[in-house]
């Protein structure tokens, strides 16, 4: 005959609280942003001024880019090959005094 024990069992698994999934965001700044996606820092830059760059976030004079946001902004460059509408598109040379 065992004994009863002093202490209870612990709980299985299934009965305890799930763990936390989700992540929260992670911001980088401009350089490791750049690293991220192998561009230069300067390349980001003026991406935020003329436009067609990642997203971003101002948090008082600091600039900071979500990684979610990069991998977005990456993933809509991403084409199978050359001859890809929307690759010719984005990539198609206009020449002064075009539209």
């Amino acid at each position: 005959m065992r004994p009863t024990p002093l202490r209870p069992y612990p709980a299985p698994a299934a009965t305890q609280q799930p763990a936390q999934t989700t992540q929260p965001a992670r911001y980088l700044t401009n350089d490791e942003a750049a690293a991220f996606l192998r561009l230069s820092p300067r390349t980001l830059e003026k991406q935020r001024v003329i436009g067609g760059g990642p997203r971003f976030r101002k948090f008082g004079r600091r600039v900071m880019y979500a990684v979610v946001d990069l991998e977005t902004w990456a993933d809509a460059r991403s084409f199978e090959m050359t001859s890809d509408p929307h690759y010719t598109e984005q990539h198609a040379v206009r020449r002064p005094g075009e539209r």
